[in-house]
C-alpha cells in the first residue's frame, strides 16, 4: 500500500472534518429515502387509477434526481457544496409536504409532483460521496467515500422505523404522517451544512492542458467503465428494491414485513462500507466492482428460488451488498480518473446517467410486477430475470477495460 505523503496531511484533516459533517447529514437527512422507497409504490397503488403506474412516484423521484444532477453539480462548482446541499434539503422538505397533502386530498397528480421534487434531495445526497473526496489525498479518498456511505446504517434503521411509527398518524388516511415526519427531518437536517468547509476546485492554469469536453470525458475508457458499472449497480438495486414492497405484500405478507425486508436491505447496502474503502485501496477498484456484480447475480438467484419471507430477506441482503461493492468501487474509480477542475462535468454527467437508468428501471419495475405477469409471484420472477442483460453489460465492460490496459503500449 502506498504511504501517505506528509504534504497531504493538512488537506486530509480538512477532509476528515468534512466527512464528519457529511456523516451527520446522511444520518439525519438520509432517513427520508427509505420512507419514500417503502411507501412510494404502495401509495401509488392506492392513488393511481391504473395500477400499472403504481411505482411511477418512485420513478419520478429518480428522474427528478437525474434532471437535477447537472444543475446541482454546476451550482456546487460555482457556489460551493453547502449551497447545493441546502437546495437539496429544501427540495426534500417541499416534496414531502406535497406528498402529505396529496394523500390527504387523494390526488395522484400532486403526489407525483411531490415525488419529483424529492428527487432534488436524492440528487444532493448522491453528491455527499463526491464531497467527501474534495481536497483529500488519493489514499484517503476511497475511505472517505466509505465513511459517508456507512452512515447510511443509521438512516437504514431510522427510515423504516419512522414508517412504522408515523404511517397511521393521520388515520384513516394511510402514510400521510410519515411524509409529515420527512418534512421535519429536512428542516432539522439543513442546519448541518453550516459546518461544511468543502474546498472549491482551483481554476486550471492558463498553460495547463485543455479542458476536456463532455464527449471527450465520456470516451475516456476508465471514466466510461466506471459510469457503466455505477449505472448498472444502482439501477439493478433499484429495480428489485422498488418491486419488493409490492411483491412482499402481494405474496401475503404485511406492510410491516415489507418494511423489515427493506430495512435489512438498506443495512446490507451500507454495513460493508466499514471496510469497502480499505479493500479498494488494497486491491483496486475493478476487483471490488466485479465482486459486487457477483453478489447482485446471487441476489437474483435467491429471489428466483422462492417467495418465502426468508427468500425476500436473503435476496435483498445480497442485493444491498452487491450495490455497496459495485457502487463504491465505481465511485472510487471515477474520482481517480478526472482532474479537479473537471469534477463538475464528470460528476454531473455520471449522476445524470446513473439516475436516468435508475428511473427507467423503477418505472419498469411496476410494469413487470403488475402488468407483464398475471400475479405477484410471476411479476417478482420477471423483475429478477430482467437483471441478466445489465449484469452482462457491466461484466463485459470490466473485462474489456482489463484487456485494454493489459495490452503493451
Amino acid at each position: 500500500m502506498t504511504s501517505v505523503d506528509s504534504s497531504s496531511l493538512p488537506s486530509d484533516r480538512r477532509a476528515r472534518r468534512n466527512v464528519g459533517v457529511l456523516v451527520a447529514a446522511t444520518m439525519i437527512l438520509g432517513s427520508q429515502l427509505p420512507v419514500h422507497f417503502i411507501l412510494g409504490g404502495l401509495a401509488g397503488q392506492m392513488l393511481s387509477p391504473n395500477k400499472c403506474f403504481s411505482t411511477l412516484p418512485i420513478s419520478l423521484i429518480v428522474f427528478g434526481s437525474m434532471l437535477s444532477a447537472p444543475i446541482l453539480s454546476a451550482v456546487m462548482q460555482r457556489r460551493g457544496r453547502a449551497f447545493g446541499f441546502v437546495l437539496g434539503a429544501a427540495g426534500g422538505g417541499i416534496g414531502a409536504a406535497l406528498c402529505a397533502v396529496a394523500l390527504l386530498g387523494d390526488s395522484f397528480a400532486l403526489f407525483l409532483a411531490g415525488s419529483a421534487l424529492t428527487g432534488v434531495y436524492m440528487c444532493a445526497q448522491g453528491f455527499f460521496r463526491f464531497a467527501a473526496t474534495d481536497g483529500a489525498s488519493p489514499e484517503f479518498r476511497p475511505k472517505a467515500i466509505s465513511r459517508v456511505m456507512v452512515a447510511g446504517l443509521v438512516s437504514a434503521i431510522l427510515g423504516p422505523q419512522l414508517v412504522k411509527l408515523t404511517a397511521d398518524a393521520f388515520a384513516p388516511v394511510p402514510f400521510a404522517g410519515a411524509y409529515v415526519a420527512v418534512v421535519l427531518l429536512n428542516v432539522v437536517g439543513v442546519f448541518v451544512f453550516a459546518f461544511l468547509d468543502s474546498p472549491r476546485p482551483a481554476p486550471p492554469p492558463p498553460d495547463g492542458p485543455r479542458a476536456r469536453s463532455y464527449l471527450d470525458l465520456a470516451r475516456a475508457p476508465r471514466i466510461a467503465v466506471a459510469m457503466l458499472c455505477a449505472m448498472v449497480s444502482y439501477a439493478l438495486m433499484n429495480l428489485v428494491m422498488t418491486a419488493t414492497p409490492l411483491a412482499v405484500v402481494g405474496c401475503g405478507f404485511g406492510t410491516a414485513a415489507s418494511a423489515d425486508v427493506v430495512s435489512g436491505h438498506v443495512l446490507a447496502m451500507f454495513a460493508p462500507s466499514f471496510f469497502t474503502g480499505g479493500l479498494v485501496v488494497r486491491f483496486g477498484a475493478e476487483p471490488i466492482i466485479a465482486i459486487g456484480l457477483v453478489f447482485l447475480a446471487a441476489a437474483g438467484a435467491v429471489a428466483l428460488a422462492g417467495v418465502d419471507l426468508l427468500n425476500f430477506f436473503g435476496a435483498l441482503i445480497l442485493l444491498g451488498i452487491g450495490w455497496n461493492f459495485g457502487f463504491i468501487g465505481a465511485t472510487a474509480m471515477l474520482t481517480a480518473s478526472h482532474r479537479p477542475e473537471e469534477r463538475g462535468k464528470v460528476q454531473g454527467m455520471n449522476d445524470f446517467l446513473v439516475f436516468g437508468l435508475v428511473g427507467l428501471t423503477s418505472l419498469a419495475s411496476g410494469g413487470l410486477m403488475n402488468c407483464v405477469a398475471g400475479d405477484a409471484v410471476s411479476g417478482w420472477h420477471a423483475v429478477n430475470l430482467a437483471m441478466i442483460p445489465m449484469l452482462a453489460a457491466a461484466g463485459a465492460g470490466l473485462v474489456w477495460l482489463r484487456l485494454r490496459e493489459a495490452r503493451p503500449a
